[in-house]
């Protein structure tokens, strides 16, 4: 009987165990994930002191989560034609802003106005973008 009772007492402990290496993996995963969030939405490849205006022909137009994506071809101070990369916020945020799928079509000339990558890459983290007639689109970044 004393086997018994042992057995039981010793799968009760990992039971306990268990339930408590889960609670505690569910408090860790909870305090971390808002550091995990920020780091993905951080500005840290950008440079935020300054933002930067390009104006060129759209080649393609990404309203997608997680973030939507506008490339141009933009005409550099040399006259060489050097594709712009805009990151933007996600379509479920720029929605409710005016946007949608068709607000930005292939070939519309657009200025984009954004935080520029520090690597110096063509890319930026837009704010705005103004349209041949004079629209402006707001990105929700910075503004």
């Amino acid at each position: 009987m004393s086997l018994c009772l042992r057995v039981s007492v010793f799968q009760g402990v990992s039971i306990i165990m268990r339930k408590l290496l889960v609670l505690g993996g569910i408090i860790g995963i909870s305090v971390l994930f808002p550091v995990f969030t920020l780091a993905h939405h951080s500005a840290a490849a950008y440079e935020t002191t300054k933002q930067i205006t390009v104006t060129g022909n759209v080649t393609e137009f990404h309203f997608v989560n997680p973030h939507s994506v506008v490339e141009l071809e933009v005409k550099d101070e040399k006259g060489q034609i050097v594709v712009w990369e805009g990151e933007l916020t996600s379509n479920t945020n720029l929605a409710p802003r005016g946007w949608s799928a068709t607000s930005i079509e292939y070939k519309d000339q657009i200025s984009i106005t954004g935080f520029p990558a520090k690597n110096g890459s063509h890319a930026m983290r837009v704010t705005k973008i103004v349209l041949a007639n004079g629209k402006e689109l707001k990105a929700g970044f910075g503004n």
